[in-house]
Parts: structure tokens; C-alpha cells; sequence
């Protein structure tokens, strides 16, 4: 009975996910979750051993999921390694990203030179025992590389057929413009999509990142969606076994409740998953997965797990649907100030044209 409906909420699960093109410059059908696996392996002393790796990547398939993301240096590469048993017999029907920038730790293994580029990439095929990679990300800007230098890098690598698309991830907004346009007009390989933090805590890719992914036509993948944990609430709790996040990872890339705007929306979240009955974390997910549904963006959610217990709670948020009043409830606490220009420009534009002139611009986030 117990294995009955698990089938069924697997098939229910699935029927919900979708699927959609990511980005404008690409064909390319993707989930609408996307599997991260920075937890894959031990190496870094803590992640998942490989047996319950295994399990969450079956159970991710089996709910539709298609898009896997990884790193040379996710586990001093153990992530690629585990991924290449994985994925070999299911290889043509997944879509693979990973990245480099961080996964050696010599002079010349790190950055974004052509140098570590090539190496990079020749290293991670081999790991993966595949013969390309779908979407190979730039994971950090270095901030010496020229932007030149690595966007041709990423063309010969295309031209070779050793990865089909490129982007970038952690880099900020005006060097992806000036790849993506420089790309464009001299006819290279086209920049497709960026990697970016985004969550309702980290909203500051509403100023700049968001709004020039819109108008260039790139995908956006969101990695930490929960914020590293916080946004399910578990961290309100010092004496939860589920604080592993600030124990083992030291608190790394933990966005935690640190003054009035983070308890305020967490409260929120907390009050709206007791309406609809879902968990707290769920609210979150949703609220980002509806967000930018009214706009012209593509954008994925990448899920960072552990286990089938954290995968499970995920995914379920598939069947979570938000109304407006709730969005924009999560919308109005998690709002941040856009700063200067944005803030310039509006309030000159009020008082050139008034409150109801159709000129404005929004003071709200238009992302």
C-alpha cells in the first residue's frame, strides 16, 4: 500500500512539472527544477555518501526532472565522478551543466584563463565519461580574465563539440552584457543563460542581473532558493538535528534571519504555509517558481539536497500554487531599495510627469 502511493504522488508530481525552453538563444527543453549535486560525495567532509546520492537522483528522474548541475571542484570533483555512473545510460535524454573556475588549487588550475578553461573542460569530460557537456558554466568571475578571453574560449569549445552552450555564474551583470554582445556581433557561440543567488532574503539581482537577462533573452538558473535552509524555518530551532547547514558548512553561503526583514518574511511564510497547509519551505519554492511567470524570462530553480527526505519536501512544492495576494504579499516584505540610478530616475520622472504618467518608471522591481 505504502509503495502505491508513492507511485501515485510520484505520477502526480510529474504530471506537474514543467518544462521550457531556456532562454531565447537556445532550443533547449529543460525542467523547470533543476538537480543540483554540490552534495554529492564527501570529500569536502560532509555531502552524501554515495549510495543516497543514487537514490536522489533516480527519484528526481522519476519525477521529470531532466537537468542535472554540477562543478569540477563540487567535492574536489567526486560530484562528476559520481554523476558519469549515473548518468551513462540515460546520457542523450539529460541535459548536463557544470562549471569551472574552482576546481584545482595550483597557480594556473584556477580562474578563467584559456588556460584553466581547457584544462577545465578536458578534466570534467573525463570525470563524466562523456563526450560533451550541454551547458558549460564560467562558475566565478576571477575579475583579471578578459571578457574576450573567455567567451572566445567557449566558441572554440562549441566549434569542437565539446560543449554545446555557455554562460556564466556569479559574474555581474555589465561583463555578461559585454560578453553576450560581443558574442553576438562578431558571430560567435551565443551566451545563453546565467547562474545566479536568488531568493526572497537575496534579491539584488532585481536591480541589475534580472532585468538584463529579460532584455538580452538569457536563461536564469537560481541556486540557493532557500536561502541555504533558512526560508524553511528549520533554523529557528537551535536544538533541530536539521542545522547540519551551519554546523558542518560553517555557516558558508547561509543567508540567516539576521535582523527585521528576514524575521518578517519568514513570518510570512510561515503564515501563508499554515493557510494553505504545505510546509515552509514549499512557500518559498513556489514563490519563485510563479514570480516571473508574467514576464518574458526563463527561469529554473536549482534544487541543492542531501537526501530523499529534502528532495521530497522540493519537489512537492510543484503543487503548491500561490494566489496573487500572496505573491505580492512575499513581493512587498521581501522588496529591497533599487538604489541609484533606478531611485534617481524614478523620482525625476514623477516629478517631470506625475504619479499617473505611463512614462514612469516602476520603483518596484520590474524582475
Amino acid at each position: 500500500m505504502q509503495l502505491l502511493k508513492e507511485l501515485l504522488r510520484l505520477l502526480i508530481i510529474k504530471k506537474v512539472m514543467k518544462y521550457k525552453i531556456f532562454g531565447s538563444k537556445t532550443g533547449l527543453r529543460v525542467s523547470e527544477l533543476a538537480l543540483g549535486t554540490g552534495t554529492f560525495g564527501t570529500k569536502w567532509g560532509y555531502g552524501s555518501q554515495p549510495e543516497e546520492a543514487q537514490k536522489v537522483f533516480d527519484q528526481y528522474l522519476e519525477a521529470g526532472g531532466n537537468f542535472i548541475d554540477t562543478a569540477d571542484g563540487y567535492q574536489l570533483g567526486e560530484s562528476e565522478e559520481l554523476l558519469s555512473k549515473m548518468i551513462a545510460d540515460k546520457r542523450q535524454n539529460l541535459v548536463l551543466a557544470t562549471k569551472y573556475t574552482m576546481g584545482g588549487n595550483e597557480l594556473l588550475t584556477t580562474g578563467n584563463s584559456r588556460k584553466n578553461l581547457i584544462r577545465s573542460v578536458e578534466a570534467s569530460l573525463k570525470r563524466l565519461n562523456t563526450d560533451y557537456i550541454d551547458l558549460y558554466w564560467a562558475h566565478l568571475s576571477d575579475g583579471q580574465t578578459p571578457i574576450e578571453e573567455i567567451v572566445r574560449g567557449f566558441d572554440d569549445l562549441v566549434r569542437d563539440g565539446k560543449i554545446l552552450y555557455a554562460g556564466f555564474s556569479n559574474f555581474p551583470a555589465w561583463r555578461i552584457a559585454n560578453a553576450s554582445l560581443m558574442a553576438d556581433l562578431r558571430g560567435w557561440s551565443p551566451i545563453v543563460g546565467i547562474q545566479i543567488e536568488y531568493n526572497l532574503i537575496e534579491r539584488t539581482p532585481d536591480r541589475e542581473l534580472l532585468p538584463m537577462a529579460e532584455a538580452l533573452g538569457l536563461g536564469v538558473a537560481f541556486w540557493s532558493p532557500l536561502a541555504g535552509g533558512s526560508l524553511t524555518g528549520k533554523y529557528r530551532n537551535p536544538e533541530s538535528e536539521e542545522t547540519f547547514r551551519k554546523k558542518e558548512w560553517n555557516g558558508y553561503l547561509l543567508k540567516g534571519e539576521e535582523g527585521s526583514r528576514e524575521t518578517a518574511i519568514i513570518d510570512t511564510l510561515v503564515q501563508i504555509a499554515e493557510e494553505k497547509n504545505v510546509k515552509v519551505g514549499q512557500v518559498a519554492l513556489a514563490w519563485l517558481r510563479q514570480k516571473h511567470n508574467q514576464s518574458s524570462l526563463s527561469t529554473v530553480t536549482i534544487l541543492g539536497v542531501k537526501n530523499l527526505t529534502q528532495l521530497d519536501d522540493n519537489l512537492e512544492s510543484l503543487s503548491v500554487i500561490l494566489s496573487n495576494e500572496q505573491i505580492q504579499q512575499l513581493n512587498e516584505v521581501s522588496n529591497i531599495e533599487l538604489g541609484s540610478p533606478h531611485e534617481v530616475i524614478a523620482n525625476s520622472q514623477q516629478r517631470i510627469f506625475g504619479e499617473n504618467s505611463g512614462l514612469m518608471i516602476q520603483k518596484t522591481p520590474v524582475a
